[in-house]
């Protein structure tokens, strides 16, 4: 027998509530929005010039990046077309922008996403969509279930910290595959419980491959050494951004510690520099990875935040790279129990600077998956610009990196 609880499943196509009673049996509640992740995204669509407006749907990558601008929202109302295009857009069936007859009144149609009222409307446009379905659950679900969280809207931070504060729910759980990177696990479950009635599984986030040796590398090109924890965390303080890859490599899709570009957490200057490496936006922030301890003295957490699914108010100036615009970080948490390699490191560098704390960021080119093996790894960090990398315990340092001979020169503890 389970708990009767609600399940919440919302992603590109699909925004639904659904009922799971004792024995597993599901009821839908209500179809409250067809879509929502395709309205979310189609939004950064209408400051981006490059984004055709009679295109039917935003790119896989838009929501994602949204999802950052709308933190730098400093305005809670709409003006007038504001809520004329919300409403046209969050009203009735998915439409394209080029349906919105006033489409070319709207202030913010191909301004650019560095504009500060774009900003703004793309934090209006973002409350707009959660209070549909917010004000839905208020009305009409009951009180002190459960929730479950499932789909790609799974992935925005600011809406789970939204439903795990509003006071409807006893617990909000958001699996770190709730995307469609869950998929087949679900497909497992689902079989598993038509066959056997038990649809709990054991599962550890950690469960992919273990990181291949095999491949082509030229160590000549690398000063390779012993990478305990005090010698990274000592490069890390000194200003290095490395690779960092132990065990088997995370399911869905955020670095959780295993498949990680790691620095230090208190210059923008890191945070402008992970973004260059990452050939991304300088408006996306950067994570923070911490021990829970760390978390709870820095941030507002008081509890295990191991997946990266919610957002915490920084109570520091101290850790600019990791904390966004809005004072927020997207916060993982990790215990000796969950990974204790980075749990070690962590602890490391808290020894030399008095935080816990490192950025992460995933260790990935462009639209693929984790790198997991030391070719495509070499090829990363002198394509994109990392200091070298860690893997399983072993240092690999770029010689012509320019903060590593600065490292050497102003150390000379280091040797090849």
């Amino acid at each position: 027998m389970g708990t009767k609880c609600y399940a919440l499943v919302w992603e590109g196509e699909m925004g639904s509530f659904y009922e799971i009673d004792q024995r597993l049996n599901i009821t839908l509640v209500a179809d409250v929005m067809t879509q929502p992740g395709n309205r979310y995204g189609l939004a950064y669509g209408l400051a981006d010039p490059t984004f055709p407006k009679d295109g039917p749907y935003p790119r896989s990558s838009d929501a994602g990046k949204l999802m950052a601008l709308a933190s730098f929202s400093t305005r809670a109302a709409p003006t007038a077309i504001e809520q004329q295009l919300i409403s046209h857009l969050l009203d009735g069936p998915y439409c394209k922008l080029a349906d919105f007859e006033k489409l070319p009144e709207v202030p913010h149609l191909n301004i650019g996403l560095n504009d500060t009222e774009f900003r703004n409307f793309a934090g209006i446009f973002s409350d707009a969509i959660f209070s549909r379905f917010h004000n839905f659950a208020e009305k009409n679900l009951e009180r002190g279930r459960p929730l479950i969280i499932a789909g790609g809207c799974g992935l925005n931070c600011d809406w789970n910290s939204k439903w795990e504060k509003c006071g409807i729910f006893s617990y909000v759980f958001v699996p770190p595959v709730a995307n469609d990177s869950g998929v087949a696990i679900g497909t497992a479950i689902d079989a598993q419980f038509r066959y056997t009635g038990n649809a709990k599984i054991d599962w550890d986030v950690y469960s992919g491959l273990n990181f291949r040796y095999a491949g082509a590398v030229e160590l000549g090109d690398y000063d390779v050494f012993d990478g305990e924890p005090g010698v990274v965390a000592r490069l890390l303080q000194s200003g290095l951004i490395l690779g960092w890859a132990h065990g088997k490599y995370e399911i869905g899709p955020r670095a959780l510690g295993n498949r990680s570009i790691l620095a230090e957490p208190f210059r923008e200057e890191t945070r402008v520099r992970l973004n260059e490496i990452k050939q991304r936006e300088q408006f996306r922030p950067i994570a923070p990875i911490c021990t829970k301890e760390e978390a709870e003295r820095w941030f507002d957490c008081d509890t295990d935040s191991p997946h990266m699914l919610y957002t915490h108010y920084a109570r520091t100036d101290t850790l600019a790279a990791v904390t966004h615009v809005n004072g927020t970080a997207r916060l993982q948490t990790v215990t000796p129990a969950s990974n204790a390699p980075m749990y070690d490191l962590l602890n490391a560098f808290q020894e030399l600077t008095g935080f816990g704390v490192l950025c992460n960021t995933s260790l990935n080119f462009n639209g693929k998956g984790f790198i997991n093996n030391l070719t495509d790894l070499d090829a990363y960090a002198k394509e994109h610009g990392l200091d070298g990398f860690v893997v399983d315990g072993k240092a690999y340092l770029l010689k012509i990196s320019d903060s590593y001979r600065h490292f050497l020169q102003s150390s000379g503890e280091v040797g090849s």
